[in-house]
């Protein structure tokens, strides 16, 4: 059975106010538990987790490396079981690590594509995020980098 507008968009507002308050628990809680999942951010230097204890993983590299101030919600695309979600998160980046950006920090605002879909149970069982890295290397500073 599909899934209705609204509760997919319930499943995704709710993984990322879990991703906003660096609740590890309810991200990975926001996963199903009845199938295998997916995860994968684009760049990483973790590549694609196919568990929930893999994303885990990536959320505890992650949430220690960026203050979000703020998502604004760009649009949404629908299907019968997925979601796809595009955003402008603005922020600091403590550290550019996850990035593939090590040694680099500093306030940033760019784009995130995420493609969420969804197990039988509802919950999300794939999702996949790009992240504008170009935006991010233009914008963090490096002790290398002349300034």
């Amino acid at each position: 059975m599909a899934l209705t507008r609204q509760q997919m968009d319930d499943q995704v507002n709710e993984h990322f106010m879990y991703e906003a308050t660096d609740d590890i628990d309810g991200v990975v809680g926001s996963f199903t538990a009845n199938e295998d999942i997916f995860h994968e951010a684009v760049p990483s230097p973790l590549g694609p987790r196919k568990s929930r204890a893999e994303a885990r993983a990536y959320y505890e590299m992650l949430f220690p490396s960026v203050k979000g101030e703020s998502v604004t919600p760009i649009m949404r695309l629908y299907g019968d079981d997925f979601v796809v979600d595009e955003a402008l998160w603005t922020g600091e980046i403590t550290d550019g690590h996850p990035f593939l950006c090590d040694g680099m920090s500093g306030p940033a605002s760019f784009r995130l594509l995420h493609v969420f879909e969804f197990a039988a149970d509802g919950k999300i069982k794939s999702e996949r995020v790009w992240i504008d890295l170009a935006a991010i290397r233009q914008q963090l500073s490096s002790a290398e980098r002349p300034t």
